[in-house]
C-alpha cells in the first residue's frame, strides 16, 4: 500500500508535469516576436522533457500500487512571448517548491529511490526555470 501522502504528492507532480508540457508545446506552436525562433525550439524540448517526468513519476506511483492521475494543474499559455515567460517561470517555481517539499517527505519516510526521483527531476526544472528567467532579463 502506497503512502498517501506520497501518493498526493507524486499525483500533484504528475498534474504540473502535464500542465507544463501541454502548456509549453502550445507555446511553442504560437510563439511570435523577435525572439520567438530561439524560444520556440527550447519550449518544445522542454515540453517533451516534461511529459518524461509525468511518465517517470508515473511509473514510480504505479509500481508502488497507487493510481497515477490524468488531470493536468490549470494550464495558462499567455499570448505574447513575455508573458508565456512568467507563466513558465512561475509554473517551474511552483514545481521547484513541491520538488523540495517531496523530497524532504521522502527523507522522512526513508524512500530512498522516491527521493532520487524527485532530485533527478529537481536538477531539470532549476534548469528549465534558468532557462525562463534568462529570457525575462532580455527584456
Amino acid at each position: 500500500m502506497v503512502d498517501k501522502k506520497l501518493a498526493e504528492y507524486l499525483n500533484k507532480a504528475i498534474g504540473m508535469e502535464l500542465q507544463v508540457s501541454i502548456q509549453y508545446m502550445w507555446q511553442h506552436v504560437i510563439a511570435r516576436g523577435l525572439k520567438s525562433a530561439e524560444v520556440s525550439d527550447k519550449l518544445k524540448k522542454i515540453a517533451i522533457e516534461e511529459m518524461q517526468h509525468a511518465e517517470r513519476l508515473s511509473e514510480r506511483l504505479d509500481y508502488l500500487g497507487g493510481t497515477p492521475t490524468t488531470q493536468p494543474e490549470k494550464i495558462v499559455v499567455g499570448l505574447e512571448l513575455k508573458k508565456m515567460m512568467e507563466l513558465d517561470a512561475k509554473a517551474e517555481s511552483d514545481t521547484i517548491k513541491v520538488y523540495k517539499e517531496a523530497l524532504e517527505y521522502c527523507g522522512k519516510i526513508n524512500d530512498p529511490v522516491s527521493r532520487r526521483l524527485f532530485e533527478d527531476l529537481l536538477v531539470d526544472e532549476e534548469d528549465h526555470h534558468n532557462f525562463f528567467e534568462t529570457m525575462l532579463e532580455g527584456n
